[in-house]
């Protein structure tokens, strides 16, 4: 029997090799992992698509605690098109998960590995379209008084004919 919480039982969480069980939203993949960050794809009871972005250490540090609450701080003080929203910030056992919007985009990164005869090589045109779409939404942050420290092909989602910076 399924939890009203969960896609999948819990047994099957673990075999897919999700471990977060949060009250209230359906988990569906892992989208990204990084040396500090598990980032989940999921639904909540509502039928809002959400996107779970975890500090992946079991015992973060009071250093990599706070930089998580200034992140979400900062995530959310932006109210820009092209910048993807922070809902909330929760403590999980003994880390932090923030809880963004799901436009039901990928990063630039899959969709190369998905599309090479699109992006393999990339025609001008497509490049160009995708570089400015990307400068600007950073002009805007930049305009905000934020600087993105670490830009690079993972943090840039996108949906067709769409552009999101979202720093996995």
């Amino acid at each position: 029997m399924k939890s009203r919480y969960f896609q999948y039982r819990p047994e099957q969480i673990l075999q897919k090799g999700f471990m977060i069980a949060l009250p209230g939203i359906a988990i569906q993949e892992k989208i990204y992992e990084s040396s500090n960050s598990l980032v989940y794809r999921g639904i909540r009871d509502d039928g809002v698509g959400i996107v779970v972005k975890m500090l992946k250490l079991d015992y973060p540090s009071p250093q990599e605690i706070t930089r998580y609450r200034q992140e979400y701080k900062i995530t959310r003080s932006l109210n820009l098109e092209g910048v993807v929203k922070a809902y909330s910030q929760q403590d999980y056992q003994r880390t932090l998960v923030i809880l963004l919007e799901d436009f039901g985009g990928e990063s630039l990164e899959q969709w190369m590995h998905k599309r090479p005869d699109i992006f393999c090589p990339m025609p001008l045109s497509t490049f160009l379209g995708l570089a400015i779409a990307v400068c600007d939404i950073l002009g805007r942050i930049h305009t905000a008084n934020v600087i993105h420290k670490d830009i690079n092909h993972t943090f840039s989602t996108i949906k067709l004919n769409q552009s999101y910076v979202c720093h996995y």
